[in-house]
C-alpha cells in the first residue's frame, strides 16, 4: 500500500471521493494500474484512487510529467500503449512488487477531427492504435492474471462520442465505438472468472485534450469542400474539452472510483449533462439527425 509519509500535500478540491464510494463498496483497496495520467482525468483518477489507499501505479508516455504523482505516494512509470513491449514490462514489474492487479483504468487517449475524406489513413490508424489497440494490449497482459485472482475490473474511458457519430468526428468516434463494442464483448467473455468491465463516457471535460486535439488537426489533408468544419472546429474545446458545460477531471475519476470499487458496476456511467443528451439523442432516427445537422452546416457555410 502507499507509504503515507509520502504522500506530501494534496489539492483540498479532493476531499473525501474515495469516502463517498466506499459507502457501497464492494471491493476492498487494492492495486490499480493506470493509463494516460500526465493530466486530466488520468491523474485526478490516480489521486481518487490513491486517496482511498489504493496502490496506484500511474503511467504516462513521459514519466517527467507524473513528479508529482510520484511525490504524492503513487508508483509511476513511462509507458506508451502503442508499445507491447513497455506494456509487458510494465504489468511484469507490478506483478513482481504487488503479486496482484485488481483493477486496470484505460484511460489514455486522443482526439482525431476532421471530415472523413481529410483524415489520412495513417493519421486514422494512429487514433486506433492509441485508443483502441492500446487498450487491448493492457487487457491481454492483465487479464491473465485477474483470471488466476478470480476477481478483477477493467475501467474502459470513452466518450460521448462512443455513443453516436456526428460530422467532423468520425474518427475519433469510430475508435470509441469500437471501444465500446470490445467492452461489451469482453463484459459477457470474463463474466464466470469473476471480472466485471464498465466503460465510462464524459462529455466535455476541463482538461488539455483540446491542446491535443488542436494539434491533430495540423495531419488533416484539407479539400476546401467543407468550409463548415473550419468554422465548427476553429476552437476545439466546442468538441472535446472546456466551455461551460465542460465537467471536472475530478468529476469523472470519481466515477471511475465508484466502477471500481462498487459491489454491482454498470455496464455504462456517463458523465456530465452533455453526455446525457447525448446518449438520448442516439434514438433519434438517422434521418432526423442527419436533417438537423443540415440545418448547422447551412448555419456554418
Amino acid at each position: 500500500m502507499p507509504d503515507d509519509s509520502r504522500r506530501g500535500e494534496l489539492p483540498t478540491d479532493r476531499a473525501s471521493a474515495g469516502d463517498a464510494a466506499s459507502q457501497a463498496r464492494g471491493r476492498d483497496p487494492g492495486t490499480v494500474l493506470i493509463t494516460g495520467c500526465s493530466s486530466g482525468i488520468g491523474r485526478a483518477t490516480a489521486l481518487t484512487f490513491l486517496e482511498d489507499d489504493w496502490t496506484v501505479y500511474a503511467t504516462a508516455r513521459d514519466a517527467d510529467d507524473l513528479a508529482d504523482l510520484a511525490e504524492a505516494g503513487c508508483a509511476t512509470e513511462e509507458l506508451d500503449v502503442t508499445d507491447p513491449a513497455a506494456v509487458r514490462r510494465v504489468v511484469d514489474r507490478i506483478m513482481q512488487e504487488d503479486g496482484r492487479i485488481d483493477a486496470l483504468v484505460n484511460n489514455a487517449g486522443y482526439g482525431l477531427f476532421g471530415p472523413v475524406e481529410e483524415v489520412p489513413t495513417d493519421a486514422m490508424a494512429d487514433q486506433f492504435d492509441v485508443n483502441v489497440y492500446g487498450p487491448h494490449r493492457l487487457i491481454r497482459e492483465v487479464l491473465p492474471y485477474m483470471r488466476d485472482q478470480e476477481h478483477g475490473v477493467i475501467v474502459n474511458v470513452s466518450s460521448i462520442w462512443g455513443r453516436l457519430a456526428v460530422a467532423g468526428g468520425g474518427s475519433y468516434a469510430a475508435s470509441k465505438h469500437a471501444l465500446e463494442a470490445l467492452s461489451d464483448a469482453l463484459r459477457q467473455e470474463v463474466d464466470e472468472f469473476g471480472i466485471e468491465v464498465s466503460v465510462v463516457e464524459p462529455g466535455p471535460v476541463d482538461s488539455e485534450f483540446a491542446e491535443r486535439a488542436d494539434a491533430e488537426l495540423d495531419r488533416l489533408q484539407p479539400t476546401g469542400a467543407y468550409p463548415w468544419f473550419e468554422s465548427a472546429f476553429e476552437d476545439v474545446n466546442a468538441i472535446g474539452g472546456g466551455g461551460p458545460a465542460a465537467v471536472s477531471p475530478r468529476a469523472v475519476a470519481e466515477v471511475i472510483h465508484r466502477a471500481a470499487t462498487c459491489a454491482e458496476p454498470q455496464a455504462r456511467y456517463t458523465v456530465g449533462v452533455p453526455s446525457v443528451l447525448v446518449t438520448l439523442g442516439r434514438f433519434l432516427p438517422a434521418g432526423v439527425r442527419d436533417r438537423l445537422f443540415s440545418v448547422v452546416r447551412r448555419l456554418l457555410s
